[in-house]
C-alpha cells in the first residue's frame, strides 16, 4: 500500500524524491519504493522525519506495531540526541490524543510557554475529564539554584525564568481537574506525560535541557520504562506545595 503520509510530508517539504534521495544518499528508485510502501531502515526512517520535521510514528505507524510486537519491554520508541530536534508535530499529536492523563515535571518548561494555544489546550482537555498536572520548580529552592549555577547562567536565572512559567500557567489556577504545585526536588528528569505515552528529557550537568537527550516512551503491558518515569513523577508529586 502506498505511503500518502511521506508523499504529503514531501509535498509540504517542498522535498522531490531526487532531493530525499541525495539527502538519505539513497538510490531514486529506492525513494519510489518507500513512496510505494516500503519501510526505510531506523536510521533512514529518523532522518527523512528529521528533514521533512514529521514525527516517525506518523509517517510509518506500521513500522512501530512490527516493533513493539518484537522488541523488549522498555517501551522506547524513539531516542532523540537531544530535546530540540523532537519534531514539534509529535508534542501537538500526544497532547492532542491526550484524554485521561497530562502531566509536565519541570523546572521551568520555558518551551511550552511559547504555545499560545496550550492553555486553553489544557482546560479543554480538563473540561473533558483529563487530570491535567503541573510541576514547576520552586524559585527559592536551593536545587533550583544551583542547577543555573551548573548551567552556567548565574545563580538565580532559572529562578526568574520559573517566574516566567508560573505567571503563564497562572490562569489556569482554580480550574477544576487542573493543579499546579512547585517542588524543590533535584530534577535529575523532566517528564511529560499524555496519557500512555511520555517524553522524558535526562538533564546532562553543564548544559541545558534543549540540549540534553530525549525519550519518547509508550507504556507496555510489562514493567517498562514507562512505569519506571510515571512512579518518578508520583514521587515528586507527592512532595510538591500547591501553588496559589
Amino acid at each position: 500500500m502506498a505511503n500518502q503520509r511521506l508523499k504529503d510530508a514531501l509535498d509540504r517539504a517542498r522535498v522531490t524524491p531526487d532531493a530525499l534521495a541525495l539527502y538519505t544518499e539513497s538510490d531514486v528508485k529506492t525513494v519510489h519504493r518507500w513512496l510505494g510502501g516500503r519501510v526505510p531502515h531506523p536510521r533512514t526512517r529518523f532522518k527523512i522525519a528529521k528533514r521533512l520535521q514529521e514525527d516517525v510514528d506518523y509517517l510509518w505507524p506500521e513500522a512501530r506495531k512490527a516493533a513493539a510486537a518484537t522488541s523488549d519491554s522498555s517501551g522506547v520508541v524513539q531516542l532523540y540526541p537531544n530535546r530540540a530536534s523532537v519534531p514539534p508535530q509529535l508534542w501537538d499529536r500526544l497532547l492532542d490524543r491526550a484524554a485521561k492523563d497530562v502531566a509536565f515535571l519541570v523546572y521551568v518548561g520555558m518551551f511550552l510557554t511559547e504555545k499560545p494555544d496550550l492553555l486553553s489546550n489544557l482546560r479543554a482537555k480538563a473540561a473533558n475529564g483529563a487530570r491535567v498536572r503541573i510541576l514547576l520548580g520552586d524559585p527559592q529552592c536551593e536545587a533550583v539554584k544551583q542547577r543555573s549555577e551548573d548551567e552556567g547562567i548565574g545563580r538565580d536565572t532559572i529562578s526568574a525564568k520559573i517566574a516566567h512559567a508560573a505567571a503563564f500557567f497562572r490562569p489556569l489556577s482554580g480550574v477544576p481537574n487542573i493543579e499546579i504545585r512547585t517542588h524543590g526536588t533535584v530534577l535529575y528528569n523532566s517528564v511529560y506525560v499524555f496519557d500512555d505515552d511520555m517524553i522524558v528529557n535526562p538533564h546532562v550537568f553543564g548544559i541545558t535541557a534543549p540540549m540534553a537527550p530525549a525519550l519518547h516512551i509508550h507504556r507496555t503491558a510489562g514493567n517498562g520504562l514507562f512505569d519506571t518515569y510515571a512512579g518518578s513523577f508520583e514521587a515528586v508529586w507527592e512532595t510538591g506545595t500547591k501553588s496559589a
